[in-house]
């Protein structure tokens, strides 16, 4: 099959961990595993299909570099998948990204190996006109939380060049009616928004939240706490670009409220940054503290505390997203991919259960439609 071309924007740790793995399971592992992974096969697509094709990035110690290089400078601090040493050298140089708001003020003030340290001097290269010379088929966002008007700038920069879009950060876009219209009128898929890692804390919160009210109980309070120690952490130590991310983290509990035609009102829900500790590096901290009533009123506790390397725990996700995307377009669908955005994202257009999304998703690496998808197959 033709290899899936990705461009990214933002060389973090996300991007770090994705670009990793896929050298991993793609050509790297020797005994051709899966482990590790949600799907080792969709649509005909596995690992060694994804192949990156441009990388867009501010930071002065990426700009300029090739992928290989820019992938283990700082600030990136996530674990190595693969050694640096024994990653093979790339093709794909750092283009110079437009800043707009993509960097806060306040990353400024803390020590560089732990911030950015943006490159002024460089000029930005032309968004679409790079998309298409490398003929992406799809744009990876992976801007800090907060960054409005650079996602809707490189958002529309996608539908300019054709290319699908994969939003993993908290602006709403592929849950905004207006700009999915813009894709569906492009003719092409999007899924967002803001990725719902593999093994992380807003996925445990709504299975936490689903088995709740399957065993017939009231939530009465549901509390999700996050502590880290990346550029992502840090970033969100400015709350004035806080307000997306905490409506996103809280819609994955919530939805399952509205569902279920449940008025959340009802339950004091609450999920969030809650801490940037340095130390901690891409390690994050989650704690879970939920209170139900079950039969006769009965009063239920449960507490719980999650450690995960955040990265990878999102590249597991990123990597089966892609593959989505470049199945859609294959068969035709546009607009916000509404199964696999449920399966993958914290805030989507369709609120869905776990099972009914994953259901979406079987259907769409098989390459077959359901009702949902023959609605959104371009005529």
């Amino acid at each position: 099959m033709e290899k899936i071309r990705i461009a990214i924007i933002g060389i973090g740790n996300c991007a770090s961990a994705l670009i990793q793995g896929l050298e991993y399971y793609g050509n790297k592992n020797k005994k051709k595993t899966s482990e590790g992974m949600m799907a080792e096969n969709i649509g005909g697509y596995t690992a060694s299909d994804i192949e990156v094709v441009a990388a867009f990035d501010v930071d002065k110690r990426k700009v300029g570099q090739t992928l290989d290089k820019a992938i283990y400078a700082k600030p990136n601090c996530t674990i190595n998948i693969i050694e640096p040493t024994l990653f093979p050298k790339s093709n794909v140089v750092v283009e110079k990204g437009h800043i707009l708001d993509g960097v806060s003020e306040h990353m400024k003030n803390y020590p560089e190996d732990n911030t950015f340290v943006v490159d002024y001097d460089t000029e930005p290269v032309d968004i679409v006109k790079r998309l298409k010379e490398t003929k992406a088929d799809i744009l990876i966002n992976y801007l800090p939380v907060g960054s409005e008007q650079a996602a809707k700038f490189y958002a529309q920069c996608a539908i300019d060049a054709g290319v699908a879009f994969l939003n993993c950060m908290p602006v709403f876009i592929a849950s905004n009616p207006e700009w999915e219209a813009k894709f569906i009128k492009a003719g092409l898929p999007i899924i967002g928004d803001d990725m719902k890692s593999q093994f992380g804390a807003s996925i445990l919160s709504q299975m936490l939240q689903e088995l709740a009210f399957a065993r017939g109980h009231k939530v009465k309070c549901h509390i999700q706490e996050n502590v880290g120690g990346n550029t992502d952490f840090l970033n969100m130590l400015n709350t004035s670009r806080l307000a997306s991310k905490k409506i996103s983290k809280e819609n994955v509990i919530r939805c399952q409220h509205d569902i279920r035609g449940l008025d959340p009102n009802e339950s004091f829900l609450y999920a969030g940054p809650s801490n940037y500790i340095s130390y901690y590096k891409d390690n994050k901290i989650a704690t879970f503290h939920l209170e139900l009533e079950g039969f006769g009123g009965s009063p239920v506790v449960f507490d719980a505390r999650l450690s995960v390397f955040d990265s990878p725990n999102s590249a597991g996700v990123v990597i089966d997203a892609i593959r989505y995307l470049k199945v859609a377009r294959e068969l035709g669908i546009t607009g916000s991919l509404h199964g696999a955005s449920a399966f993958t994202q914290k805030t989507h257009p369709f609120p869905m259960t776990f099972e009914d999304a994953q259901y979406e998703c079987r259907k769409l690496a098989k390459r077959e439609l359901t009702e949902l998808t023959k609605k959104q197959v371009r005529k």
